[in-house]
């Protein structure tokens, strides 16, 4: 049967490419033969932004880089600051840093898979995490009155305390989140029509994924075992037992698989955190105006998209002199053109949500 060959626009307006991104399909048929990822419709100059704002200043501008998962993004900012400057932070703004990144992880994934599976067509499996993450940032909200961009981390350590409805809410929310998770998995997991979207489709080899230079649960479903938190451990990470998930095949399906199982693992690092959560001050002792030393710093952390880094160089007074951010989503789409040939549409369409990218990072 004879096809015809002819290019299509998929996106930058379009709700199955996660905001504002083109992807230009060269197609046979339905069949992929060649494509073109463009991106650049959401750019806002952060890095260059920064130049002109003090260290601190800089920190809610963070949050607006992968907006929902805004507060890692605080987090591995200031760690590089700290880390150029030498503060040393306390022990229980550490373990609060721990528990409000892990909360942010996984709220980050539960949005993530409830979308993924509402672009391969059952609308049901959105709501039901959505409930979950709904509960996580009614928790925010207590710490900081904020549930998408906090401006909670500061340079030495955090804004306020935990307060005391804190405890209780969270408690309530480890009792339930289990039977909860249980629930969706039951949806989901086995459900042949999803097995038949996801299993051998998007399919990435170990050394391609490392190739191309992904990071998080796009590597790790790969079955590249590869976690800052584990590889080079920051804050107090190191004090926590807690696994890596791992896909098998590479496909869409092992991605979804294993960011299901990293909220299981930043569920069990909560509760480490807030039994071993001392007493004592929040903050450092911090210059009210901070100039860091003349020289460079890069450090990383593990985000929930993947691989986070902030560069930053100073020359000694209170602007950085440059700031670059290693940003996982933007590494991540990388290996598009490439994944998508040989793919039909419909798949290409799972493909893109089993990347669980934000365009907001993308185009920093």
């Amino acid at each position: 049967m004879k096809t015809q060959k002819y290019t299509l626009n998929l996106g930058p307006q379009h709700p199955s490419t996660h905001g504002v991104l083109r992807v230009v399909l060269e197609l046979d048929g339905e069949i992929c033969t060649e494509a073109t990822t463009v991106i650049g419709y959401l750019h806002r100059g952060m890095e260059k932004l920064a130049e002109k704002r003090t260290y601190a200043q800089f920190i809610p501008y963070t949050d607006r880089l992968d907006y929902l998962a805004g507060l890692t993004n605080e987090l591995g900012y200031v760690q590089a600051i700290e880390k150029l400057v030498g503060i040393e932070v306390p022990e229980r703004a550490e373990y609060i840093r721990v528990i409000t990144a892990e909360l942010m992880r996984m709220a980050s994934h539960l949005l993530g898979v409830g979308v993924f599976i509402m672009d391969v067509g059952a609308v049901t499996g959105v709501f039901y995490p959505m409930i979950e993450r709904e509960k996580i940032l009614d928790l925010f909200s207590m710490i900081c009155g904020a549930r998408l961009t906090f401006n909670y981390i500061r340079i030495g350590g955090v804004a306020q305390d935990l307060p005391e409805e804190f405890f209780p809410a969270v408690n309530k929310f480890i009792d339930e989140f289990p039977k909860a998770l249980e629930q969706y998995e039951r949806l989901v997991n086995d459900n042949e029509i999803f097995k038949l979207r996801t299993k051998n489709v998007g399919v990435i080899t170990a050394e391609e994924a490392m190739s191309y230079g992904l990071s998080g649960p796009c590597l790790r479903g790969s079955g590249v075992n590869h976690d800052v938190r584990k590889v080079n451990p920051y804050s107090i990470y190191d004090r926590f037992d807690f696994n890596i998930p791992v896909g098998i095949n590479g496909d869409c399906y092992d991605r979804y698989i294993v960011r299901m199982e990293e909220v299981k693992e930043s569920f069990k690092i909560i509760k480490q955190a807030l039994k071993q959560m001392p007493e004592g001050p929040t903050m450092a002792k911090v210059p009210k105006i901070l100039k860091p030393p003349v020289g460079d710093v890069y450090h990383q952390i593990e985000n929930a998209k993947g691989v986070y880094g902030t560069y930053l160089v100073s020359d000694g007074t209170v602007n950085p002199y440059r700031t670059h951010f290693r940003r996982p989503s933007y590494n991540n789409l990388s290996i598009f053109d490439k994944l998508f040939v040989g793919h039909k549409i419909a798949d290409i369409v799972a493909i893109i949500a089993s990347f669980d990218f934000d365009l907001g990072e993308v185009d920093a």
